[in-house]
C-alpha cells in the first residue's frame, strides 16, 4: 500500500509541475463574479479556495 501511496504522490507532484509550466495568460480574468458553491460537492481544495477568497474580500474591504 505504501508503494501505491508514493506513486500517487509522485503523480500528483508531476501534474502540479505540468500545470505550472502551462501558459494561462490567455484565460479571462474574473472579478466579482457570482459563482455557485456547493459544500456537498466541494473537496479540500475548494474549501481552501473559499477561505482564501473570504480572506481576500476582508482585506479588500479594509482598504
Amino acid at each position: 500500500m505504501t508503494n501505491q501511496n508514493n506513486q500517487n504522490n509522485e503523480n500528483n507532484e508531476n501534474n502540479q509541475n505540468n500545470l505550472e509550466k502551462q501558459n494561462f495568460g490567455i484565460l479571462p480574468v474574473g472579478k466579482n463574479e457570482d459563482v455557485e458553491f456547493s459544500e456537498e460537492l466541494a473537496d479540500e481544495a475548494d474549501r481552501n479556495a473559499a477561505q482564501r477568497a473570504a480572506a481576500a474580500d476582508a482585506r479588500n474591504e479594509q482598504e
